[in-house]
């Protein structure tokens, strides 16, 4: 029998502040396909299961019901937010990544939808999303997150100032990683694209009354979806490995 079933519900909420912002916003768990009754649900049960091992850290300040609660549940949401955002911030660069391989091997063709989200992305882009997302579920990536979720309680204390400098240095850090490591991914594609364009034009010079684009684009595609084809499994590896290395450093 609960011996304070307010305290426990107010103690409830802030754990599920905490926790179930992070899963609202969290890669895959935040999937458009993904009806919001069930993250809500997940969201529920983690909150359910992390509250008996934070019970003596949230208990005494949640229970006391006074004006400095709606600061407990601003503070707890924000920092919620602010780890699920790091995985979420990094998994978009799959976005950038998809778009440039596509413009650099001449797939630029009209987006269709998305298989992850409801946005548009090319077929490049949808195919990139979905290989990666599934070998990040594969890893446990989520299973990181929440721990770090709970470590997070020592880290910012609950009830305590949040630094609102380091969270925006963290972001910003997470942004920067994440373009380099994107950008160094598709790197052989846009020296693809570069020697491919450079040829051409030597081409055009030489032959200027030939319609070298229309001849040209079909080999372009080609030889881009063949290096996609080599190259798809180390891309999607090298991502995944990062992914660790870039929200554990925040």
């Amino acid at each position: 029998m609960i011996s304070d079933p307010q305290g426990t519900i107010l103690a409830l909420f802030l754990t599920f502040c905490r926790i179930g912002t992070c899963v609202m916003v969290l890669p895959g768990f935040s999937s458009g396909r993904l009806p919001p009754q069930i993250r809500l649900f997940l969201a529920l049960t983690m909150s359910l299961a992390v509250m008996p091992m934070l019970w003596s850290t949230i208990y005494p300040k949640a229970s006391a019901g006074d004006a400095t609660y709606v600061g407990l549940i601003f503070s707890e949401t924000l920092i919620g937010l602010m780890y699920g955002l790091m995985a979420r911030l990094y998994t978009l660069g799959l976005q950038f990544l998809g778009t440039v391989i596509s413009t650099m091997i001449g797939l630029s063709s009209p987006s269709g939808p998305d298989i992850l989200d409801d946005s548009s992305e090319t077929t490049v882009t949808a195919l990139i999303n979905l290989c990666a997302m599934m070998v990040l579920f594969i890893l446990d990536f989520h299973h990181y997150v929440f721990r770090a979720l709970i470590d997070s309680y020592s880290v910012v204390p609950f009830g305590g100032h949040i630094e609102v400098r380091a969270t925006l240095v963290s972001v910003t850090d997470t942004l920067e990683q994440t373009t380099f490591i994107m950008l160094r991914l598709a790197s052989p594609f846009i020296l693809y694209a570069l020697m491919f364009q450079f040829s051409i034009g030597f081409i055009n010079k030489l032959a200027p009354h030939v319609p070298v684009y229309f001849i040209s684009t079909p080999y372009l595609v080609m030889g881009g979806l063949f290096m996609l084809y080599l190259s798809i499994a180390e891309l999607v590896t090298q991502f995944s490995d990062s992914f660790l290395s870039v929200y554990n450093g925040h």
